[in-house]
């Protein structure tokens, strides 16, 4: 009999603004970088099993964007489904790493590609990493617009004010 497979949620985490960089985590228990993931509690739903996971991992607080992925390979005999999403990170840590977690690196993406152990995990950030920082340059000049108009730099937006539905003289005379 098939066994139920084990679902995992995390995140390419990008920070910086010119020179991007992605981070890569080193697990405590063997010592090898990979991707900021982690099981889903019972219940969870994949996006905030994944926002929690990179939080924990990186110490950085996230905004998930776009789902990119999965990676799926057996771990201790059971199948693993791994969903990726997108992740903007603050610019400072807000929380501590979890004991799991010895380190954190923020590197550009063909040395972060170097670093991961696995070689799924290899390809599927040489795929998809680059994927995930054009949509990140898409999204920078949309939050540029939002910052320069909440400082004042920029008109607000002014929307058309409905048509008013009073009646000129000339169309009053018309009407009766």
């Amino acid at each position: 009999m098939a066994r139920a497979p084990v679902y995992a949620a995390g995140g390419i985490v990008i920070r910086g603004g010119r020179r991007p960089r992605i981070a890569i985590v080193q697990r405590s228990k063997d010592d090898r970088w990979v991707l900021p993931r982690g099981k889903l509690k019972r219940g969870e739903k994949p996006t905030r099993g994944a926002r929690r996971e990179a939080t924990e991992e990186t110490g950085h607080r996230v905004r998930v964007h776009e789902f990119l992925g999965a990676i799926t390979y057996r771990a201790s005999g059971r199948p693993k489904v791994v969903q990726f999403w997108r992740m903007q990170a603050s610019k400072h840590p807000s929380v501590d790493l979890m004991e799991d977690i010895t380190a954190v690196a923020w590197l550009p993406l063909p040395d972060a590609v170097k670093r991961l152990s696995y070689p799924l995990e290899k390809l599927f950030l040489r795929h998809v990493g680059s994927e995930a920082l054009k949509r990140r340059e898409i999204d920078a000049p949309r939050k540029q617009k939002k910052l320069k108009r909440a400082r004042g730099k920029l008109p607000t937006r002014r929307r058309s004010k409905p048509k008013s539905r009073r009646r000129t003289a000339s169309r009053r005379k018309r009407a009766r």
